[in-house]
């Protein structure tokens, strides 16, 4: 739905760019040039709608819409985002670092014998002497 949304959005924009560069400006008459006719009125003088500004307003009006609808598209597909449950691998990531960490390391008792111990024979071992 979204991505038909987005080309009928892209359509409209390309048209509407069309049908704004091929209008003619309102002064641009030789009238207007010296100030004839466009000093009587705020934007010049009124004319009947050609065929180019009718499909600007139609475009604007269709450009505002999907604006709009791919505004609320986009708002629901966040949200179901934040529905989803987080995943366990950022636990298990934080634990593999704590792992890691060197103050979370134990010391094996072997290695914190003196130097000056002699090694005993295993427990197993009976060795009588005859």
């Amino acid at each position: 739905m979204t991505t038909l949304l987005i080309i009928v959005h892209v359509i409209i924009c390309i048209v509407l760019i069309l049908a704004v560069l091929l209008q003619s400006g309102k002064a641009a008459d030789l009238a207007g040039a010296f100030g004839g006719a466009g000093s009587q009125t705020a934007f010049g003088p009124r004319s009947s709608q050609t065929i180019l500004s009718k499909i600007t307003t139609v475009c604007a009006v269709l450009f505002m819409l999907t604006s709009i609808g791919l505004w609320i598209l986009s708002g629901k597909t966040a949200s179901v985002a934040k529905d989803i449950p987080p995943q366990p691998a950022a636990a298990e990531t934080q634990k593999k670092a704590e792992e890691k960490s060197p103050a979370s390391q134990t010391v094996p008792a072997e290695t914190n014998k003196p130097a000056d111990q002699t090694q005993t024979e295993p427990a197993g071992t009976d060795q009588t002497k005859k």
